[in-house]
């Protein structure tokens, strides 16, 4: 099947529709901060890396924090030579290996329970969607260090870091749903620190369900950035 995707292009809504074909996580922990990607923000992001960058097919892949397996098996689904799934959950490594198993890569990935911190290697591309920080401070920067000591390229998902109503209505009027903007100093020097450049960042319209007793809304809008980043 990853062979298959590599000789004809993939529209963006084949990708979101295998994208909501994949289960997420029964039984998410707030202090893992485990919110699974929505289908939109994830194939703008896989999109942006297989066909305006070439950062996908052909190439070996990891998903550091893959949860259930979203962005990993999309991965895979565009073409990837390979895919590695890591995170510390073992509920969440069972579900994205049963995923693997009803989407058909059982060959090319690979799935990891463990701490991002121990993993080793190399590998052409990373992608991630780490905690933001919001429930343990800084939580997104040991999976930033990792990104940038085994891989060559970086797509990153983070919390936009203001509120900026201008900025959401230019979204909402954007046919592709994703904005260039500067990327934070804090993690442009955090980068810079650990041997990498921030090539671009996306602003993208994200929506996650209400999932904890603590939620107030039904559905919380928001912005997340994605960081482009290519070790130096």
């Amino acid at each position: 099947m990853g062979k298959l995707a590599q000789k004809r292009l993939i529209r963006k809504l084949e990708l979101e529709l295998f994208l909501s074909q994949i289960e997420s996580q029964p039984s998410p922990e707030a202090s893992l901060e485990q919110y699974t990607v929505s289908e939109a923000v994830a194939a703008r992001m896989l999109y942006l890396a297989a066909y305006t960058n070439d950062d996908i097919i052909g190439k070996t892949i990891l998903d550091l924090g893959c949860g259930t397996g979203r962005l990993a098996l999309a991965a895979s689904f565009l073409g990837a030579q390979s895919v590695v799934g890591v995170d510390i959950d073992k509920t969440a490594i069972i579900v994205a290996a049963e995923n693997s198993e009803k989407a058909g890569f059982k060959i090319n990935v690979q799935w990891v329970i463990g701490d991002v911190s121990a993993v080793a290697g190399s590998f052409d591309t990373v992608l991630q969607n780490p905690p933001f920080g919001v429930q343990k401070r800084a939580a997104d920067r040991k999976f930033l260090e990792k990104a940038l000591e085994v891989g060559n390229v970086v797509y990153s998902l983070h919390n936009h870091p203001r509120t900026d109503k201008q900025l959401v209505k230019r979204l909402k009027s954007n046919s592709t749903g994703m904005l260039q903007v500067v990327p934070s100093p804090f993690i442009d020097k955090f980068v810079e620190r650990h041997h990498g450049v921030v090539k671009a960042v996306y602003a993208m319209p994200m929506t996650i369900p209400r999932m904890f007793d603590f939620h107030i809304k039904m559905k919380h809008d928001f912005i997340v950035d994605l960081y482009v980043i290519k070790k130096s």
